[in-house]
C-alpha cells in the first residue's frame, strides 16, 4: 500500500487562501506536503507555509527526493495528502520517482510569468521547459488540467499549449 493521495497541484504561489481553504475543505486531506527544493531551502517560506496551514491539518516542506522517499516507505501509508508543487518540472520528477496520480490527475492552480513564457490561461504562463514538463506528465498517463477552485470547470491544458506552439517533442 502507499499514500492515498487528496489531490496534486501546480501552483507557483503553493498554500494560500483558496488551497487552505477550499481546496482542503473539498479533497479532506489529513496533511499537505508542499514539495519543492528551493522552498525546503529557504527557513522563512518554511515557515510562512507551515503557519497558512488550515486548522486540524499539518504542513510540511519537503524536497523532491524526501517525498519519493516517503510515498514508497509503509510507514506513510496513512497519510491522505494534498502535494503541491511549485512548477511542472518537480511534478515530472514526482512522477519520474514513483508517484502515482492516476486517481486524480494533476491540477494546476497558477503559474507566474516571467520572461520567454507565454500566458495559455490568464493564470497561467508556460516556458519551453514548463511545456517540456507537462507533456512528460501527459506520457505517463495523466489528466492535465487547470482548476482555480474545486467549483470551477476543469479546462484541459494539454491544447492550450498546442494551441501556443508548444509541441510535444519527438521521442
Amino acid at each position: 500500500m502507499t499514500m492515498t493521495v487528496r489531490l496534486a497541484r501546480i501552483d507557483s504561489r503553493l498554500l494560500h487562501g483558496q488551497v487552505a481553504t477550499v481546496w482542503t475543505k473539498t479533497v479532506a486531506p489529513n496533511r499537505i506536503l508542499v514539495v519543492s527544493d528551493t522552498v525546503a531551502q529557504d527557513e522563512l517560506r518554511k515557515m510562512l507555509i507551515v503557519q497558512a496551514a488550515p486548522p486540524g491539518v499539518r504542513a510540511n516542506v519537503i524536497t523532491v527526493e524526501k517525498m519519493i522517499q516517503i510515498y514508497h516507505e509503509p510507514l506513510f501509508d496513512e497519510v491522505k495528502p494534498l502535494i503541491l508543487t511549485d512548477t511542472p518540472q518537480n511534478m515530472a520528477r514526482l512522477v519520474a520517482g514513483g508517484l502515482d496520480f492516476t486517481q486524480t490527475g494533476i491540477d494546476i492552480g497558477s503559474l507566474a510569468y516571467s520572461a520567454g513564457m507565454v500566458m495559455v490561461t490568464n493564470a497561467i504562463a508556460v516556458g519551453p521547459s514548463e511545456a517540456a514538463a507537462l507533456y512528460q506528465l501527459q506520457a505517463a498517463g495523466l489528466a492535465i488540467f487547470a482548476q482555480k477552485v474545486p467549483t470551477d470547470k476543469r479546462v484541459d491544458v494539454m491544447p492550450l499549449l498546442a494551441k501556443n506552439g508548444f509541441k510535444a517533442e519527438a521521442k
